[in-house]
């Protein structure tokens, strides 16, 4: 089974499974999700410089044009 289909099934479970098998599943996990969301200071300064641009700027794409722009790109590199 490929890891997409494993995430998929995790999360089925997890949406339909009751609050205490929840909970338990969350405290396996506890300390590993809790290191997951923490930001390297070199991740939180891309993202405070990325804001910066963007409060000078306001250019933003839509979500459409990103994605026709990645299509783009990944059928040059075909």
């Amino acid at each position: 089974m490929k890891t997409a289909e494993i995430r998929s099934r995790l999360h089925r479970f997890i949406d339909t499974v009751a609050d205490k098998k929840v909970k338990a599943i969350y405290t396996i996990f506890e300390e590993n999700i809790e290191e997951s969301e923490d930001y390297t200071p070199e991740f939180k300064a891309e993202l405070d410089r990325r804001y910066e641009e963007y409060k000078k700027d306001g250019k933003t794409i839509s979500r459409e044009e990103m994605d026709k722009r990645i299509k783009k790109l990944l059928s040059k590199a075909k």
